[in-house]
């Protein structure tokens, strides 16, 4: 049942961010062609990438869910590679996209509030 509940939990935070953010794409990219701008409402005043933040909480749901260790080790191993994209992502964001170094400096956390 707690699987249950943070998976829910999960994809309803993960579509707060969809809802929040216009420019929210599976593609990494500055979309100039849209007047890509810097998000700072919703969960974007808690962690600079919210929609990987729900994917976490999915894949740690996950092996709750189907009560299986073997899906907690695909699941950590997911949520590894999910970290290496946001460091990636936010490089990027940094990089290329005006305003987001100032971002960067209000709101810290990339994936969980205190910690990273």
């Amino acid at each position: 049942m707690i699987g249950a509940i943070v998976l829910v939990l999960s994809s309803l935070f993960g579509t707060w961010a969809m809802l929040a953010n216009r420019f929210f794409s599976a593609v990494v990219r500055i979309q100039t062609d849209r007047g890509h701008t810097v998000v700072t409402t919703g969960p974007y005043r808690f962690v600079r990438h919210p929609g990987y933040a729900a994917g976490v909480l999915g894949y740690l749901a996950m092996p709750l869910l189907l009560n299986s260790l073997w899906a907690s080790i695909l699941a950590l191993l997911t949520i590894a590679l999910i970290i290496v994209r946001t460091k990636l992502e936010d490089d990027t964001l940094q990089a290329e996209l005006p305003g987001y170094v100032d971002y960067t400096q209000q709101t810290r956390y990339r994936l969980l509030p205190g910690v990273w």
